[in-house]
């Protein structure tokens, strides 16, 4: 719900582009079992797939990975204390350009 006006931005641009492909890699902070944050983030990345194919962007431009609590941007993995903010920092789903392809312009 927090990454909507994100996600309205990117399909506007996969509409100008509608050759270029994209991989959504989301991620997740270390709090909870690592099966679960691995779990949460494959449907963190599905969920925003969704909207998209919502948007009308075709689900075949839009490749989905999971990475859970594997690729940590800063120092807050398992059992080390740090604030929600820096938790926060962590919580979160990247866009890859796979492919570009022209724009219609």
């Amino acid at each position: 719900k927090d990454a909507a006006q994100e996600l309205e931005d990117l399909a506007f641009i996969l509409k100008n582009y509608p050759k270029m492909e994209i991989e959504l890699g989301a991620h997740t902070d270390s709090r909870g079992p690592d099966w679960a944050n691995d779990k949460l983030s494959r449907l963190r990345a599905e969920n925003a797939k969704t909207f998209l194919v919502q948007k009308g962007i075709e689900s075949s431009r839009i490749t989905t990975i999971g990475y859970g609590e594997t690729k940590i941007k800063n120092k807050c993995i398992n059992d080390v204390k740090c604030t929600e903010k820096e938790h926060q920092e962590n919580r979160r789903t990247e866009v890859k350009v796979l492919k570009l392809g022209n724009s219609k312009q």
